[in-house]
């Protein structure tokens, strides 16, 4: 018999990639599992099997930098729970100090939903009866109709763990100018943000090792936490990175390239959640 459960839960997180270099990301998890009834006449449990499994997804994925631990791009090291992650990948080289519940080591060259999926399934079926003969963990993306981009950021002042100076998501975004659809500017702003790190310039400062680099540093409550990126992979604002305040952000500076015009944004943070500004 086959218990499922689509769409489990969505998962926020950032990843290092050889081509792409930091990507933020969303995943839908999904779930299957096969065995016998039980004398309930049931395989599982489903409050047991989704408080378990989004339990375990929230500790080992959400909100991490997923980092593929048999790529040739990546030098690694730990010292008393803090990681040191270096990572050479085609547009120049990013530098990752943080503690080390910040990070997950996947099994793999590179991170895509199927090696997650494999090395998670490894770990999850000791959290299951005997009775359960396979356990099948997939992930998906939301569809997202028009424009969207991915983007990682870090929440310094933030009580959970959002403040990791490295996660992130898929995001779509809408933007109305004059109160009509702007699929041009939507677009535009997807293009511009593909693939970006959106941090705080009171958090930002020349890496004095790296002359391409920015480097970005703060203390949380978790630890200290420095996260060093080539310029062009990144977008400087003046205020922390929160959606409400990148939604801000983004109507003001429309707005300040087109004062005659009335704007409004509407930014995603992930799915189904986010942030409105007007200007």
């Amino acid at each position: 018999m086959r218990l499922f459960v689509d769409k489990l839960t969505n998962l926020d997180f950032s990843y290092l990639d050889a081509d792409r270099g930091l990507v933020g990301e969303t995943w839908l998890a999904n779930i299957e599992l096969i065995g016998g009834l039980d004398e309930q006449g049931m395989v599982c449990d489903f409050g047991d099997v989704k408080k378990k499994m989004r339990h375990w997804l929230d500790t080992h994925i959400d909100h991490k930098l997923l980092i593929p631990a048999d790529s040739d791009a990546l030098t690694f090291s730990q010292q008393e729970d803090v990681d040191q992650v270096e990572w050479r990948y085609k547009q120049g080289v990013i530098k990752s100090t943080a503690p080390s519940q910040a990070h997950s080591l996947i099994t793999g060259k590179r991170i895509c939903a199927e090696t997650v999926a494999n090395w998670a399934m490894v770990q999850l079926k000791a959290l299951f009866p005997a009775s359960i003969d396979k356990l099948t963990l997939s992930f998906s993306i939301e569809h997202i109709e028009g424009p969207s981009y991915h983007y990682s950021h870090g929440l310094k002042k933030h009580g959970g763990n959002c403040q990791r100076i490295a996660h992130g998501h898929r995001s779509k975004i809408e933007i109305w100018q004059n109160g009509e659809y702007a699929d041009a500017l939507m677009t535009q702003w997807a293009q511009n943000w593909r693939d970006i790190y959106i941090g705080s310039e009171s958090d930002c400062e020349q890496d004095p090792s790296l002359p391409d680099n920015y480097l970005f540093s703060y203390e949380a409550m978790q630890g200290f936490f420095s996260l060093s990126l080539p310029k062009s992979a990144c977008y400087l604002i003046p205020t922390e990175t929160t959606v409400e305040l990148i939604s801000e952000h983004l109507a003001s500076r429309l707005k300040s390239e087109n004062t005659s015009s009335a704007f409004r944004v509407k930014a995603f943070e992930g799915i189904g959640k986010g942030a409105i500004s007007e200007a």
